[in-house]
C-alpha cells in the first residue's frame, strides 16, 4: 500500500515538474533597466593650469593626502579634539545609526529572496452545531479533536528580477549610508579645524588689541597732562579717551566671539557649553605647514565621498526603476508543506496520518487602478532628481576645490605683503624712538609709531587665521579626512536570516 502510494506521489510530482524546471529556466531574464547615466564632471584645463602653477610657486606636494591631515599644524591640543569629536560628535553617530538601519534593510530584502520555512503545531477541539448544513446532511455533531504538527515551505522565483532589483537597491542604499558617514567625517574634521583656528585667531586679536588699550590708556595720560600743562586742548584728551573706549568695545565684541566659537567646539564634541573652556586657555596660531600633500585634485575630487555617495543614490535609484517594471509581470511562487494530522493523538505516528502539499502559484496583476503605471512614473521622477544631484554635486566639488586653491594662492600673497607692512612699521618706531631721544620729536610720534605696528600685527595675525583657514577649506574640498581605502559593502549583510 505504501508503495503504491509513493508512485502516485511521485507521478505527481513527475507530471508539475517539467513546467516548474521552465519557469526556473527564466529567472534571472530580467536585466537591468536601459537608463542612461550622467556622464562625470571633469575639471577644465584651467583648473588643472592652476593647480600646476600653484604647485611650482608654493608648497603644494602630488603626495597623497594623509587620512589626518590636521596634524600638518602640528598642534596637540587640535589633534585631540578631532580624536574626542570623531568618537562623541552627535551627527557621527546618528549617520553610523544610519548605515545599521540600511544594513537591516538590505538582510530583508536577500531574505525575501531566499526560500521561507515555517513549523506549526496545532490542536483543537470542536464539534458540529446540530442545525449546520453538514449535520443535516447526516455528519456526526460529537465533540472531536484534531491533531496537527507539519512544516510549511515557500519560495518566490523571482522570474523577471523583481527581488532582485529590490536587493540591488537596498545594497546601493546602504554604500550611500557608509559613504555618508564618510561625508560626515569629512566635515566633522573640517568643522573641528575651522573653529579651532578661528578660536585661537580671535584670543590672538584679544592679546593685541590688549596691548593697544595700554598704548591708549597711556596716550590719555599724556594728553592730559598736556592739557594741565595749557600744552594741548581738551580734544586731545577727549579724543584718547574715545579711542579707549573704542578700544574696549572691541574687546568686549572679541571675548563674546570667543565664547561662542568654545561652545561652538564643545558641541562638535557632544559636551555640555563651555565644558572646554579650561582646555583652550589662550595659545597662538598654529603655524602654517611647510608643505602641503595634495595627491592630483583632479583625481581626489572624484573620490570625495558625497560624490561616491550621490553615485550610490544614483545606482539605486536605477534598481527602483527595475523592481518598478519587473512589478508589471506575473509573480510565481512555490509553496509545499508535510506533516501529520489525526483526530487521536495515539495515531500521529501512523503512516496513514501522513500528509502533503507542493504546487506553484501565479499572481498576475490584471487592474490596479493605475498603481503600477504611477509607481514607475514615481521611480523615474526619483531617478532624474538622483542624477540632478549627482551632477550638481560633481560640478559643486569641482568649484570647491578651484575656490579653495585661490583662497589659498591670494591668502599666501596677502600675508607676505602684510608682513612687508610690519617691517616697514618696526621701521617707523625705531625712526621715531631715535628722534624722541634726540629731543626733534615729543612722545605722542612714539606712541602712534608703537600703534601702527600694533595695528600691522592685527592684520598679519587676522590674514594669519585667513591663510590656515584656506587650509581647512582646501583639504576639506578634496574629501581629507577620511581613509581613502575604500570598504566595501560588509558580506555578513548577505548572511543573515
Amino acid at each position: 500500500m505504501k508503495r503504491i502510494l509513493w508512485d502516485r506521489d511521485w507521478r505527481y510530482i513527475a507530471r508539475v515538474a517539467p513546467p516548474l524546471l521552465a519557469v526556473l529556466a527564466l529567472a534571472g531574464c530580467m536585466t537591468m533597466p536601459d537608463v542612461e547615466r550622467p556622464r562625470l564632471a571633469t575639471p577644465d584645463a584651467a583648473l588643472q593650469a592652476r593647480a600646476a602653477t600653484m604647485a611650482t610657486e608654493v608648497a603644494l606636494t602630488e603626495e597623497a593626502i594623509p587620512s589626518e591631515w590636521w596634524q600638518l599644524f602640528n598642534d596637540a591640543t587640535l589633534t585631540a579634539l578631532q580624536t574626542e569629536a570623531a568618537q562623541s560628535n552627535l551627527d557621527l553617530l546618528a549617520a553610523a545609526a544610519r548605515i545599521e538601519e540600511s544594513h537591516a534593510r538590505l538582510g530583508l530584502a536577500q531574505a525575501a529572496r531566499r526560500p521561507q520555512v515555517s513549523a506549526d503545531a496545532s490542536y483543537a477541539r470542536s464539534s458540529l452545531s446540530e442545525n449546520a448544513p453538514m449535520a443535516m446532511l447526516g455528519a456526526p455533531t460529537d465533540s472531536t479533536d484534531l491533531w496537527s504538527l507539519g512544516v510549511q515551505a515557500g519560495w518566490e522565483l523571482d522570474v523577471w528580477g523583481y527581488l532582485q532589483h529590490l536587493g540591488d537597491s537596498a545594497e546601493a542604499t546602504l554604500q550611500a549610508s557608509h559613504f555618508e558617514m564618510d561625508a560626515v567625517r569629512v566635515s566633522l574634521a573640517g568643522g573641528v579645524a575651522r573653529t579651532y583656528l578661528l578660536l585661537r585667531g580671535v584670543q590672538a586679536q584679544e592679546t593685541i588689541m590688549e596691548d593697544n588699550r595700554q598704548i591708549a590708556a597711556n596716550l590719555v595720560r599724556l594728553a592730559e597732562s598736556r592739557e594741565r600743562h595749557g600744552v594741548a586742548t581738551r580734544f586731545d584728551a577727549a579724543s584718547a579717551r574715545a579711542d579707549v573706549a573704542s578700544i574696549e568695545a572691541r574687546l568686549t565684541q572679541l571675548h563674546q566671539q570667543r565664547d561662542v566659537l568654545m561652545n561652538a567646539l564643545a558641541l562638535l564634541l557632544g559636551k555640555s557649553p563651555r565644558e572646554l573652556n579650561d582646555r583652550l586657555v589662550a595659545a597662538e596660531l598654529p603655524a602654517m605647514p611647510q608643505r602641503l600633500p595634495l595627491g592630483i585634485p583632479s583625481e581626489l575630487a572624484q573620490k570625495r565621498p558625497d560624490i561616491l555617495q550621490a553615485d550610490a543614490q544614483l545606482r539605486a535609484a536605477i534598481s527602483d526603476i527595475g523592481a518598478a517594471q519587473a512589478d508589471f509581470y506575473p509573480r510565481i511562487s512555490l509553496t509545499g508543506g508535510v506533516g501529520i494530522q489525526s483526530i487521536d493523538f495515539s495515531d500521529l505516528g501512523s503512516w496513514g496520518s501522513r500528509y502533503f502539499s507542493i504546487g506553484p502559484t501565479l499572481h498576475l496583476p490584471i487592474f490596479q487602478g493605475g498603481r503600477l503605471k504611477s509607481n514607475l512614473a514615481l521611480t523615474e521622477a526619483r531617478h532624474r532628481s538622483a542624477a540632478i544631484a549627482y551632477q550638481q554635486t560633481v560640478l559643486s566639488a569641482w568649484h570647491e576645490v578651484d575656490d579653495a586653491l585661490n583662497a589659498y594662492a591670494t591668502e599666501l600673497k596677502r600675508h607676505a605683503q602684510l608682513e612687508h607692512a610690519l617691517t616697514q612699521n618696526q621701521t617707523a618706531l625705531q625712526v621715531a624712538q631715535r628722534a624722541y631721544e634726540q629731543g626733534t620729536v615729543d612722545f605722542t610720534s612714539v606712541l602712534v609709531a608703537q600703534r601702527s605696528l600694533l595695528s600691522s600685527q592685527s592684520a598679519l595675525a587676522d590674514s594669519a587665521t585667513a591663510s590656515a583657514l584656506s587650509v581647512v577649506s582646501l583639504y576639506r574640498s578634496l574629501g581629507g579626512g577620511w581613509s581613502t581605502e575604500l570598504q566595501p559593502v560588509a558580506e555578513s549583510a548577505g548572511e543573515q536570516t
